[in-house]
């Protein structure tokens, strides 16, 4: 069963006005599905299939030339030929075939500087994550899935299209990750100290990066460090949260904060065995901030819009967990994983606000309760019931 994703609509009319079509994102996120779905007609050829890659390899103008009497072609994975993407540049510019190539690939860290390099305003590119939570209603009826069974079982379309356990599907995923993706970076020469990496990371999510730390705990040098979390938010693994830039006359915490693109990923390297688990884990108040802040960023990637999302913290300790910046605006949101309103919830938007002008009107208070309402002092929104 197909779910219709966020993102078709855009992709389709995109497709009238640029001659190739870039659909990008982690493994298994539906780029494939999608792709396929939106554009039946078109050839579909996957670059992971090793006869493939070799043509394309070995005579990439031969590769393309045959594919020039179809009514469109789909590559697929075509991070495993980047060097294909030369010479498509010349095909494009000849042929003048508005939508006629659509790629999907799992690795910015492989596909970005031929991208740049080749096919820089020929191509619109888009960012396919897993489910939101609005995609996956179209599946299953999410007011009867806990919360604790959302963050534990994630969003990846396989998981729900497959009936699959998610821990069988993220251990097989995570194997599948370091196999195929990392063991192509040349600085990554022990998967299994990877590994380990990557649950150092799980650790730490939700909370300011510390690079120094990282490299005590593994035992590697903080360049180092700083290439592999590089690798893990091109691969979109994981991705930072950037602190806002306005000083508003005190100082600020000038790092970056660590969060999973999916909580299923998180909770499997965690080594959380079920949904019960969560109730109790020392880490639910940052995995609940980590599902928050991952839903917002799919609902604007979903949009075809680049999330302006930020945190703001000073040196004090008054934090606001997400800013959104909208032009002039900025859009206030506090997250906690209670499910009953404690008042000391509302204390760094009072603070907030106090501080930056801002009112209620642009604050907000996330919570994994089941009702939304208005405060005087914010908006009050419901963990399932997320539209910024």
């Amino acid at each position: 069963m197909f779910i219709k994703r966020d993102l078709s609509k855009i992709i389709k009319n995109e497709g009238a006005k640029f001659p190739v079509i870039g659909i990008f994102g982690p493994r298994q996120s539906g780029k494939t599905t999608l792709a396929q779905e939106l554009f039946k007609k078109y050839k579909y050829i996957s670059l992971e299939d090793f006869d493939a890659q070799k043509a394309a390899h070995q005579d990439p103008r031969n590769f393309l030339e045959k594919l020039d009497k179809e009514k469109g072609v789909i590559l697929d994975e075509v991070q495993n030929s980047p060097e294909l993407l030369s010479y498509l540049q010349g095909v494009v510019d000849a042929k003048k075939r508005p939508g006629f190539f659509v790629l999907t690939g799992s690795q910015n860290f492989l596909l970005n500087e031929k991208i740049t390099q080749s096919l820089a305003g020929r191509i619109a590119i888009f960012t396919l994550l897993p489910f939101s939570i609005s995609e996956l209603s179209g599946k299953v009826d999410i007011d009867k899935l806990s919360l604790n069974k959302l963050m534990f079982s994630g969003f990846y379309p396989r998981i729900y299209s497959s009936n699959l356990n998610p821990e069988t599907f993220y251990k097989n995923y995570i194997r599948t990750y370091l196999e195929r993706d990392v063991r192509l970076i040349k600085n990554v020469t022990d998967l299994s100290l990877f590994q380990t990496f990557l649950k150092l990371c799980a650790g730490r999510v939700g909370q300011l990066l510390n690079l120094s730390s990282l490299s005590v705990d593994i035992g590697l040098s903080v360049n180092t460090i700083k290439g592999w979390i590089s690798l893990l938010e091109q691969s979109y693994i994981i991705f930072l949260l950037r602190p806002h830039h306005k000083n508003f006359g005190k100082r600020l915490v000038k790092t970056p904060k660590l969060y999973f693109y999916d909580t299923g990923v998180a909770c499997n390297l965690l080594e959380i065995d079920g949904p019960d688990s969560l109730y109790s884990h020392y880490l639910r108040g940052n995995l609940f901030e980590n599902f928050v802040i991952s839903e917002i960023t799919k609902q604007y990637y979903n949009r075809d819009k680049d999330p302006k999302l930020y945190f703001w913290r000073n040196l004090s300790g008054n934090e606001i967990d997400c800013i959104i910046e909208k032009g002039q605006n900025l859009t206030a949101i506090e997250i906690k994983s209670g499910k009953t309103i404690n008042e000391s919830f509302f204390d760094s938007l009072k603070y907030w606000q106090e501080l930056s002008g801002n009112t209620s009107k642009d604050s907000y208070l996330v919570y994994a309760g089941d009702e939304s309402h208005k405060r005087s002092v914010a908006n009050v929104v419901v963990w399932n019931d997320l539209k910024f």
